[in-house]
This record gives C-alpha cells, structure tokens and sequence, in this order.
C-alpha cells in the first residue's frame, strides 16, 4: 500500500517534470503536434508519460519493492510507444499502426485461458481500444482525463482479482497522466501525440482483458465496453459521420460538443464525467454488484450521445456559394 502511494507520487512529480524540461528539444526536433495550424504544441508529454511510467515501474521490479506481475504488458506497451513516436515524427500509415498494435497485442493474450477464437477477439479489442484512445488526443486534456479515470477503473479490476503487480502499474499510469495533464489541460503546452497515446491506450485494454480473464465471455464483454466508453463511442461517431458525409472532417466528440457552444475545459468536464459514469457501471459490475443490464445502460447512453450529436453539422460542410460567385464560375468554366 505504502509502496504504491510513493510510486505514484514518484510519477505523477516526475512526469510534470519532464514534460516541462523536454518542450525545447521537442520542438528542436519538430516533434510538435502537426494538426494546429495557429500555434506549435511539443508533444513532449507523451514521451514524459512513457519514461516516467517505465522507470517507475522498471525501478519496483529491480529494487524488489514491487508486487511482480505487468513487466509483460510495460514491455509491449513501450514497444506500441516507439511506434507511435515514429508517427509523430514522420509519415507513418495508418495500417502500420494497426498492424504494430495487433503484433503486440498477441504477445500478451493469456490464450490458455481464452483459447484461440477468445485469444483472437482479445487481440482485436485490443489494437481497437487502443487506436480509439489515440482518436481521443484530438482536444486539450481529453485524452489525458479519460485515461486517468479509466487506469483507476482498470486497476480496481485488477485489485479485486488481487493481481497486484498489475494494479500497481495502472496506479502508476493514472500518476503520470495526472502529472500530464498539468501542462495539457486547455490551453495546452504539451501533447501527448501517437506515441503517449498508444502507450496509455494500449496499457488500459491490455489490463482490462487480463483482469477479465477466467470470467464468463459475455458479461466480460460488458464490463470491458464499461471502461473504454468514451473511446468506443468516439469511434462510433467518426466512422458514421464520415460514411454519411462521404468525407473527412473534424468529427470526433469533442468537436461537435465545441461546436453546441461549450468551452474547451467544459468539453474535457462534460466527456470526463461521462467516462467515470462508464468505469464507475464496469467496475461495479466486474465486482458482481450489479447485473449485466449495467453496461447494457452504458450502451444506449453512448449510443444515444452519437446519434445526438450526429444532428450537429459538421465544421467542414462545404459552404453554400452566392449567386455572384456561381455566375463568376460559370464565365470561367466558359
């Protein structure tokens, strides 16, 4: 207990840090967010969330302080982080990241207690989740907020089946995006990019299928939509928007909520709190405290958010031309 409040002290001061001290040779190296066109964010706090978990994580096994167990999952997760910082920094296609995410997801499915066809949806899920909460660093502090809320939701699953080393490493990782989001709540200073993003996604659907391991299918199935809520639903809302429109465009939840008149701060409240509603019906019902109906609720919530939010129009809809420009269109098509 003692061990697991220093480590996540330990991290969270350590990632405020770092993030602090990496700004200048992040944006020397351009490793900036390439999506803001009106000023350069360093994404220096997806490399400070990466070093300070690893180093926290990695001194408790060395020193023996730590319950053992998640070494597996850090491993993976910091190879998916390499990944991810090589997206940040160059040209990196999207199927690449897919592929990566998946390879490593299968290294640390428990298939004896899944078996095959359980081992090969565990895997999906996996690279699924953790490419949504890379969709989820698409505004100030949301990413960063849900993965906090999430890790706490996680790791109580994994206290309870009393795998403590697990429940340790998600503590850690709930610190060091606690210790993030000083310098990534709106107005941001640092982001988290690909490489932040994967490693924390990767972290929180990784863990949640080993805490469900040995549990029946369906209601894991429940338990583990519960926790990624936010994610899942973002996604969803994407994929249909771009399906109806034809086309891309700035789709995600926090873009449609900016666009109903919240403020930045007030969107990363609102889908804050929606995310705990989440993690708090999972975790509940991991525990065997509610019935399956729980996430059942999760759902329709997050199913009525997205077709909800699928009646705000879109930022990017192209804009109706006047009278006077079609006329200057047609002398010049003759």
């Amino acid at each position: 207990m003692l061990y697991g409040i220093a480590a996540a002290t330990t991290a969270l001061l350590l990632t405020a840090v770092l993030a602090a001290v990496l700004r200048a040779p992040a944006l020397r190296l351009g490793l900036v967010d390439r999506r803001r066109q009106q000023r350069k964010v360093p994404l220096s706090g997806g490399v400070a969330v990466v070093l300070a978990t690893c180093a926290v994580v990695a001194t408790g096994e060395w020193t023996h302080l730590a319950p053992p167990g998640g070494g597996e999952l850090l491993a993976a997760a910091a190879a998916v982080a390499a990944l991810g910082l090589a997206a940040d920094l160059w040209r990196v296609r999207a199927r690449v990241l897919v592929v990566g995410t998946a390879v490593a997801a299968a290294c640390v499915v428990p298939y004896k207690e899944t078996g095959v066809a359980g081992g090969v949806l565990a895997v999906a899920w996996i690279a699924f989740v953790t490419l949504g909460f890379r969709a989820l660093d698409h505004a100030d502090g949301l990413a960063g907020t849900v993965g906090t809320v999430a890790a706490f939701g996680v790791g109580a699953c994994a206290a309870a089946e009393v795998l403590d080393g697990l429940a340790v490493l998600l503590s850690v990782l709930a610190a060091t995006l606690t210790g993030f989001l000083m310098h990534n709540w709106p107005p941001a200073r640092a982001g988290l990019g690909s490489g932040g993003a994967l490693f924390a996604g990767f972290l929180l659907a990784a863990a949640g299928v080993v805490a469900r391991t040995g549990h029946e299918a369906a209601s894991s199935a429940g338990v583990l939509f519960a926790l990624n809520a936010v994610a899942v639903a973002d996604v969803l809302l994407v994929v249909v928007s771009r399906r109806l429109a034809g086309r891309r465009g700035p789709d995600h939840l926090g873009h449609r909520l900016r666009r109903l008149g919240l403020t930045p701060q007030g969107t990363v409240v609102l889908l804050g709190l929606g995310a705990f509603a989440g993690v708090l019906v999972g975790v509940l019902e991991h525990l065997g405290w509610v019935g399956g109906t729980g996430a059942l609720w999760v759902a329709s919530g997050a199913l009525v958010v997205v077709l909800a939010l699928l009646r705000v129009k879109s930022s990017s809809a192209p804009r109706p031309e006047s009278p006077q420009v079609r006329a200057q269109l047609r002398v010049r098509n003759g």
